[in-house]
Parts: C-alpha cells; structure tokens; sequence
C-alpha cells in the first residue's frame, strides 16, 4: 500500500530478484523477444507477473508468470478469442512460441 501513496512502482529489476536461476534465462529471451516486436511495445510489471502490451492502448498480448522451475505463458490475440496458456521448460525451444507471439502482436487491436 506504500507504494501506491508514493507513486513507487515495480520495476524489472525488482521482479528479476524472485526468479529462480533456472526460469532467468528463460524469462530474459521471452522479454527481449517481445521488445524486439515493436516500438509500442509496452511492460506492465506486476507482483508476480509481467503483462506486454502493445502501445498505450494497453491491449495485452502476452501475459508471463514465472514458476519455481518454468514459465507459464499466456497469448491473447484478440478479445473475443479464448487466452491460449503454455507452460514453458528451461532449455525447451522457443520458436512456436515467438512464432504465437508474433502472431498475438500482430492481431491484437
């Protein structure tokens, strides 16, 4: 409640302190991956996970939460569609899911 009153907000640095060393590496290729998308491309970090948005129509395209030993990831290409969840493993191959990603930033209105 602090942190409401004085306008203190959580930065990625703060979050990056919770994740395990296993889920880092992971967490940092996903977040870059997501910057390199675009110019409006927009972090809301949370308590416990970080929502990208693209430009400051907050329309969220990806939501990430990290686990103890993965990633869960959630993709929303457009509003009226269901969010498609994917837990994701260290050392697991990301390109289907920067290929959803791509996807999800590029349809979202």
């Amino acid at each position: 409640m602090d942190d409401l009153i004085s306008g203190h907000t959580r930065t990625y640095d703060d979050f990056k302190k919770q994740l395990t060393p296993q889920v880092k590496p992971l967490f940092e290729e996903l977040r870059n991956y997501c910057f390199s998308l675009g110019d409006n491309v927009l972090e809301d970090v949370r308590m416990h996970r970080i929502v990208f948005c693209k430009s400051i129509t907050f329309r969220y395209f990806v939501d990430i939460e990290p686990q103890r030993e993965s990633v869960i990831i959630k993709i929303r290409r457009d509003r009226k569609e269901p969010t498609k969840e994917s837990e994701i493993k260290a050392n697991q191959n990301l390109d289907e899911i920067k290929n959803l990603l791509h996807d999800a930033y590029s349809n979202i209105h």
